[in-house]
């Protein structure tokens, strides 16, 4: 049997954040079962995990695709192994999970943008007729808007975002009384319409606020219909992203990979 978990990442209480299922396997197995088998759990992405001399191999797949990188599902894992320090290793490289201040911490390297003028074709796909910024790479856009309140009445246009050249739409804004700032991340390119709660993402989002507020030390929401809570450090180079997370169920796969 392969024991799994269903863990909420960046929540502090149960149906709250974003789910992962997290399986843990004795070594690395066949990409078809293991997409199958994210396909079978069908959350809104599975970790597969396996011991690799001195760090944790991993892979991410929605329940139809691998993923490149997928942060709050590592930060599932890393909160199910339960150590005080985690190397993940992945095809492009190592993540790193640190517990520090009752938090998980995953560092990523910033993500560069360049600011412009928000194209008409992705205005159209949030419902707006203006943006007051917009940054993007090859990638993703992010626009910007006024306050929090215009972040959650956003209401895309799917089809209209996936006709953009770009696999995520970030929307974001000053986050008020309630952090510094919000934001929503539209992904049906990657299989999803909107992701409750997007670690990577923050890696965009932390140099782009930290620059605007002055501050290294930042606070964010994610105003997806769980919600969820986001620390960030931001460097130079780096984004550490904390987060709690919270054990929902768990149990075995009665079949082998």
């Amino acid at each position: 049997m392969t024991a799994w978990f269903l863990v909420d990442a960046f929540a502090e209480q149960p149906f709250t954040g974003n789910p992962a299922a997290v399986v843990m396997l004795g070594a690395p197995t066949d990409r078809t079962w293991m997409q199958a088998t994210a396909a079978e759990l069908h959350q809104p992405t599975s970790a597969f995990v396996w011991p690799e001399a001195g760090a944790w191999g991993i892979r991410w797949f929605t329940p139809s695709r691998e993923l490149p990188l997928c942060g709050h599902a590592t930060l599932a894992a890393a909160h199910v192994l339960d150590q005080d320090e985690i190397v993940f290793r992945h095809r492009d490289g190592t993540l790193t999970a640190r517990r520090r201040d009752q938090l998980i911490w995953l560092g990523f390297p910033a993500v560069p943008v360049t600011q412009g003028q928000a194209p008409r074709a992705a205005l159209d796909a949030l419902g707006l007729t203006a943006a007051a910024g917009f940054a993007s790479n090859d990638h993703e856009y992010v626009l910007t808007l006024d306050t929090a309140a215009q972040v959650e009445a956003v209401r895309p246009d799917i089809p209209q975002i996936l006709r953009l050249p770009v696999g995520r739409l970030i929307v974001t804004a000053p986050g008020g009384a309630d952090a510094d700032f919000t934001s929503r991340v539209f992904v049906p390119a990657h299989g999803l319409d909107e992701d409750h709660v997007t670690g990577s993402a923050h890696a965009v989002l932390g140099p782009l606020w930290a620059t605007r507020l002055g501050r290294a030390r930042l606070e964010a929401v994610q105003a997806s219909a769980r919600r969820g809570r986001l620390a960030l450090r931001v460097g130079d180079d780096q984004v550490h992203v904390g987060g709690h997370a919270v054990t929902v169920s768990r149990g075995d796969l009665f079949l082998n990979g």
